[in-house]
This record gives C-alpha cells, sequence and structure tokens, in this order.
C-alpha cells in the first residue's frame, strides 16, 4: 500500500513557489505526516492558515510551524512570498428552496450541506437525490448549477469522472451458473484493484497520444501514472462483476427482451483524478475565500487560467475514465471470445455547461449523481447483493436532468465496521447466490440504502428498462484503504 503524503503540488497550490520555501515546508508536513502528528487535512490547513497570518505560530514555544512561520515573516519583509490576493464573499442571506427526492431517507448533515450550497453567491439552482448522504462540500447525490463561467472543483468530487459502464453479450443468463468458474477466473485474470495498483498489458492505450497530456505542467506530470494505471480500479465501492440483465419487451433497439449475461464495472480516473482534484480544489479555496461551512465549495473563475486549466483536466480525466472502463470491459470480452452486443456507461462525478429550461447557459456540477435528460441512458447500480437498473432520463426540470447514481451509503464505514456481523452478511451472500472476490464489511449491503426504496422515490426521473442482478463480484481486498 501507497504510504500517504503531502505532494510538492499541494503545497503550491498554497501559494508557496520559491524552490527553497517549498523544500521547507514539504520536509516539516511530511515529517509530521510520517509521524503521524497530524493527519493531512490538519496539516494543509495549518500551513493554509499560517500563510495568511504566521505571526500566531511564532508565538508558540517548540511549536511545530514555529520555524516555517518565521521564515514567512523574514521573506515578506524582503519583498518575497507575498501574501495571496483573495476574493471575500458572503452567502445568501435568503433561504433558498431546491427540490429533495426521498427526503425520509436523508440525512440532516446532506441536507445542511445542500442548504449552503444552494446559497452561493453563484449558485443558481440545486437538487438533492435519493441516494444523497454527507460528503466534502457539496453533499453525495447533490446537483448544483452555478453561473455558467465558474466551476468548483469539490462539487465535481476526489475520483473525477467515476462513471457505470454495461456490457450486454448474447448470452444467455444461465451461464452465470454453467460456466461460474470460467467467468470467475475471467475476473481474477482481467481485473485489477487497489491504491496505485498499476497494469503493464492494454488493449489501446490510443488516448495517450492525445496533445491534451501535454496542455498543463500538472497533466505532463501525471501522464506516466495515468499510463500506469490504466484498466485498473479503485477501492472502496468501486466493482466489476457479472450478473443477469432482465430486459423488457421493447426497452432497446435491436436487442430483444430476455435474460441475458452482463459485465457491470464502477470506477473512475484513478490516481491521476485524484491529483487533479486535490491540486484545483486547493488553489479555489486559496483564491475563493467564504465562510467556514462553504470553505470546500470555492470555485475557480472559467475566465483565469486556473479555471481553463481546471476544466481541460477534469474532460481529459472524463475521456480517461471511460478509457479504463473500455479497457477492462475490451480485454474480458477479447478472453470471452464474444463482443459484447451493445455497451452503455455514464459519469457520476463531473460538471458539465447546459442550459436550464428557461435558457439560462449554467455550470451543472453532479456529484453523486446521474445525468438523466429526456432519452438519456443511465445505470443505478444498488450494492453487491441487490439489484442494479439501466434507465432513460426523462428529463425532469426541477432535478435539473439529474437522478440518483446508486443506493447511496446509509451508514459510515467506521460504523459498518463497529455494527455489521460478517455472519449475517455472508448468508446474505450465500441466499442471493453471490459469489464474493475481496472487499469487506464496509461495503457489505447493510451499508447502503434500499435501491427500490431509492427507485420509487426517483420514478418521475427515470424509466426503468431493465434490472441487473449481481451474481459474481469483484472488488478491491479487505486490506485495502478506501479512496473516497
Amino acid at each position: 500500500m501507497e504510504k500517504e503524503k503531502i505532494s510538492n503540488n499541494e503545497l503550491k497550490a498554497l501559494g508557496i513557489n520559491a524552490v527553497e520555501v517549498l523544500v521547507n515546508f514539504s520536509r516539516v508536513a511530511n515529517g509530521l505526516l510520517k509521524h503521524n502528528v497530524m493527519n493531512k487535512p490538519e496539516i494543509l490547513a495549518n500551513l493554509e492558515a499560517l500563510i495568511d497570518d504566521p505571526m500566531p505560530y511564532t508565538l508558540k514555544k517548540g511549536g511545530k510551524f514555529k520555524n516555517l512561520a518565521e521564515d514567512v515573516i523574514a521573506l515578506r519583509k524582503e519583498g518575497k512570498f507575498v501574501k495571496q490576493e483573495r476574493s471575500n464573499f458572503k452567502l445568501k442571506e435568503e433561504i433558498v428552496d431546491f427540490p429533495v427526492w426521498g427526503l425520509e431517507q436523508i440525512e440532516v448533515g446532506a441536507l445542511s450541506q445542500m442548504r449552503t450550497a444552494v446559497q452561493l453567491p453563484i449558485a443558481v439552482a440545486g437538487a438533492l437525490m435519493p441516494d444523497a448522504h454527507q460528503g466534502y462540500g457539496l453533499p453525495i447525490g447533490g446537483v448544483l448549477a452555478t453561473t455558467a463561467n465558474t466551476i468548483i472543483p469539490f462539487a465535481v468530487g476526489v475520483d473525477i469522472a467515476c462513471r457505470m459502464c454495461l456490457s450486454i453479450f448474447d448470452l444467455p443468463a444461465e451461464t452465470l451458473d454453467t460456466e461460474t468458474d470460467k467467468l470467475k477466473n475471467l475476473l481474477v485474470d482481467h481485473t485489477y484493484f487497489g491504491m496505485g495498483c498499476t497494469t503493464k498489458s492494454y488493449f489501446d492505450s490510443s488516448l495517450f497520444d492525445s496533445k491534451t497530456w501535454g496542455e498543463t505542467k500538472i497533466i505532463r506530470s501525471l501522464k506516466d501514472k495515468a499510463y500506469a494505471q490504466l484498466g485498473t480500479s479503485g477501492t472502496g465501492n468501486h466493482f466489476v462483476e457479472w450478473g443477469e440483465l432482465t430486459l423488457g419487451e421493447g426497452a432497446l433497439n435491436d436487442i430483444p427482451a430476455g435474460k441475458y449475461l452482463a459485465l457491470l464495472s464502477h470506477s473512475g480516473s484513478r490516481g491521476f483524478g485524484g491529483a487533479i482534484a486535490d491540486h484545483y480544489s486547493r488553489i479555489a479555496m486559496t483564491k475563493t475565500k467564504l465562510p467556514g461551512e462553504a470553505k470546500h465549495l470555492a470555485w475557480l473563475d472559467l475566465d483565469k487560467d486556473e479555471g481553463q486549466e481546471y476544466w481541460i483536466a477534469m474532460n481529459l480525466a472524463g475521456e480517461y475514465a471511460s478509457a479504463n472502463h473500455h479497457e477492462i470491459h475490451n480485454k474480458i470480452a477479447r478472453a470471452l471470445g464474444l463482443r459484447p452486443i451493445m455497451m452503455i456507461e455514464n459519469h457520476h462525478n463531473f460538471a458539465w455547461k447546459e442550459q436550464l429550461a428557461d435558457g439560462t447557459e449554467v455550470m451543472v456540477h453532479r456529484k453523486g449523481a446521474t445525468p438523466a435528460g429526456e432519452g438519456v441512458l443511465g445505470i443505478i447500480p444498488g450494492s453487491m447483493s441487490a439489484p442494479g437498473f439501466l434507465v432513460r432520463g426523462k428529463g425532469h426540470t426541477p432535478s435539473i436532468n439529474s437522478a440518483s447514481h446508486g443506493a447511496g451509503r446509509a451508514m459510515s464505514r467506521s460504523a459498518a465496521f463497529k455494527t455489521l456481523d460478517r455472519a449475517v452478511v455472508a448468508a446474505d451472500l450465500v441466499d442471493k447466490r453471490i459469489t464474493l472476490l475481496g472487499s469487506d464489511l464496509d461495503e457489505a449491503p447493510m451499508a447502503y440504502k434500499n435501491i427500490h426504496a431509492v427507485m420509487a422515490a426517483q420514478h418521475d426521473l427515470v424509466d426503468v428498462l431493465a434490472k441487473f442482478e449481481p451474481r459474481i463480484v469483484r472488488m478491491a481486498d479487505a486490506r485495502e484503504k478506501p479512496e473516497d
């Protein structure tokens, strides 16, 4: 497992550019992290506060940041390391309404976060999906439309362009019972999970011929890492699984109603997207000063360099996330000896330039929400033992053309470890005929909301075309630390 570090890019985002200063900050920050004196968010928060006002840190005898603070003061006396200008913004004072689906199953924290989000001065409209739960800044399951020239990195999410991908094969669902070992081995042989995991064999790496990989310094610095992780999946709730797809009459053109073998995957842009999110969220929080409860909703201006850089990087992360899924599906299809008759995919951590019903141009952030414009296909998974659904969007205006991205967590990971019984989880998997490879209690079905209740709460947002029932599920090994 990779050791957590505070990168130079994260420090530069705080306004630290001089090489000598950067070295000193990195030494102190990573020393504190290595020796478990503070966690990463605490260290970065202290460094950010120190840069704003170093004086208090010089007064504490034996303080961990005293020497750095004194260095900053000395440099400023020399006219160096000038404090970055910030724009200070207040939240709207009026109470702003937003529609909520499945209110009875949404925690107070998520509602509070969404309420803060729609009070941003740049907010135009918001909506909360029935799988919503508390996150950083915008809640998971939150949809936020902002003015067209603004974008909020934390409202896109840390795992940029996390997405779903479904391949339908012209094989009967009974293949899951007659060829169980073969299908299981295909997952074992052609999927790779975990923080920092890599693979050396590629089906199609042509995305890396794109000139966009040379657009900015941070993209260039991450290209090799992204290439090494092409076709791999993360930890936490990321999965690749075989299942039974039950398709209704006339649901999809050219595919008759019936039960099919299908492959479903969920993952995103790996370390590349995570580093981009980290870098630009820090820049946004440095440039845009907001009240404490809204600080993670700091935005970038698309009319400025950092906004354009993030836009380019986010869209590249979207292409990369799609390529990751295609690698997985194509490798497995090749080993199976059969091409899928259809592949369907969608993002659910992204920002899109769209128009509201009245023609207003906006930036729509969907953090854990599925695009559901009229006629748009999407996939909403349940859990490892609960069905997922292939859906078609209805283009419902109040939801900003969105739907849930899954069942949504009913409890935190730590609560799952404390309260769930392994024997009960194992019995549930046996009862549902699920073969599980990897995972742990934090991803148990009981840690998630009831997917049927979630789907019922959004019947006005999507039409259900097909049901996917998981049978052979591959996830990261239990020892892996989840990627949020």
